[in-house]
């Protein structure tokens, strides 16, 4: 089939989504190394139980709104929930940056998370624009997309904290993601056909998604997607505080540290994967992914020095840049066209959920009597464990077409 928009445009849609979604990672990846350390500083005074929720309530709303938003963008297109959630988004920051108390700090992570469902419908933007074939190399660039935010984010999150307080990065990602939702607007075409429409609003369900066969596949890779980002989750919010304690490094010296984690992402996911995923192995690559971040996560609590903690981010970096692309690849191809935004958004909502329950296994097995150099080790050989049962989960993935024959897609030029 062929879509609505004009040949010219169907060449541009990849490199829109792929700044799209940079801008909406570089935003979020401003306040990684920020987030715990301004929730924990005096002008808010967070407990550890508290953190829990801050980081992670955000995700919980991602997991109930996801899936509406993945929904809602089979129905009426991509373009518009694109921008009605990134223009949420920039409202959360704003409500984050002004808070003088917890409350307002959750209140600000419930608006920018009820509003998240960009990540999944930009994938699904990437579904739509590409062939089954190559769909796994695009998520790689997809990839690429978001390691470059967050090679750049917590570098720009550390310096703008360190020299003009730590509620600045909130308003510069604010200022971000309005600047995303123009773009969105004024360039982006849609690349929903409107046949793929009318088909989504007669066959609505999320059921549908299951149809055909594809249960036990897809329940593996849903299972999948929640264990990898639970343990990887475990990690994202202990990091900074980890980094304080174990080391004494500030936002600053934090965020360079992950902007070397996103750097390798980049190279990893824009270079190396796309090579690798020439021939159709998405899912040794995500089971090698998986091994190598459990093993990572395991080394974790035993780094005593920059070189070595430098030494296990680089796995960190490489499975992780494994795991994700490969699986939402696989999901991606294992359903037809017009459940691609559902699918995804059960992809998101998988993820959020493992967003979610990192942070609370996190926090809550930290111990405040350990000595800093205990800081966070029985929370990072639990992440090792789950990640270990993210490998079963991958293993148990049987690839597979989809039950009923997928339209053309609008070649990628």
């Amino acid at each position: 089939m062929e879509n609505s928009t004009a040949s010219s445009s169907a060449r541009s849609p990849l490199g829109l989504i792929f700044l799209t979604l940079f801008i909406d990672m570089l935003g979020f990846g401003i306040v990684i190394p920020v987030l715990p350390l301004y929730a924990e500083g005096s002008r808010i005074g967070a407990t550890e139980s508290q953190l829990a929720w801050i980081v992670g309530i955000y995700s919980l709303l991602q997991l109930v709104c996801s899936p509406l938003f993945g929904k809602w963008s089979d129905r009426i297109g991509r373009k518009p929930v694109l921008v009605v959630s990134i223009l949420g988004t920039a409202v959360g920051f704003v409500v984050l940056g002004a808070a003088t108390t917890v409350w307002m700090l959750i209140l600000g992570r419930i608006i920018d998370g009820a509003s998240g469902g960009n990540i999944s419908t930009a994938m699904a933007c990437i579904a739509d624009v590409t062939t089954k074939e190559n769909r796994s190399r695009n998520m790689g660039l997809v990839g690429a997309a978001f390691g470059l935010g967050f090679m750049l984010g917590p570098a720009i999150g550390g310096v703008l904290s360190k020299h003009f307080g730590l509620a600045t990065p909130f308003y510069f990602a604010a200022g971000l993601a309005l600047l995303n939702a123009m773009l969105v607007w004024l360039r982006l075409p849609e690349t929903l056909t409107a046949e793929s429409r009318e088909r989504a609003r007669h066959r609505a369900t999320i059921g549908e998604v299951f149809h055909g066969g594809r249960a036990g596949m897809i329940a593996a890779i849903l299972a999948s997607q929640l264990a990898s980002v639970t343990g990887f989750s475990i990690m994202t919010a202990l990091f900074a505080l980890y980094c304080e304690k174990r080391f004494g490094y500030d936002t600053a010296q934090v965020g360079y540290i992950l902007a070397y984690v996103g750097l390798l992402g980049v190279l990893f996911q824009g270079g190396l994967l796309r090579r690798l995923l020439k021939r159709p192995i998405e899912k040794q690559l995500a089971v090698i992914g998986a091994v190598v971040l459990a093993l990572s996560m395991a080394a974790l609590p035993f780094t005593h020095s920059l070189g070595v903690l430098l030494a296990v981010c680089f796995g960190i970096s490489l499975g992780n840049s494994f795991v994700t692309p490969t699986l939402n690849g696989l999901a991606s191809r294992s359903t037809d066209a017009h459940c691609q935004g559902r699918l995804l958004g059960l992809m998101q909502s998988a993820g959020s959920l493992g967003r979610f329950l990192g942070p609370m296994i996190g926090f809550g097995l930290i111990h405040a009597t350990n000595p800093p150099a205990d800081y966070a080790r029985t929370a990072f050989f639990a992440s090792a464990g789950i990640l270990a049962l993210a490998t079963i989960f991958i293993l148990l993935v049987a690839p597979g077409k989809p039950a009923t024959s997928e339209a053309d897609a609008i070649p990628e030029g």
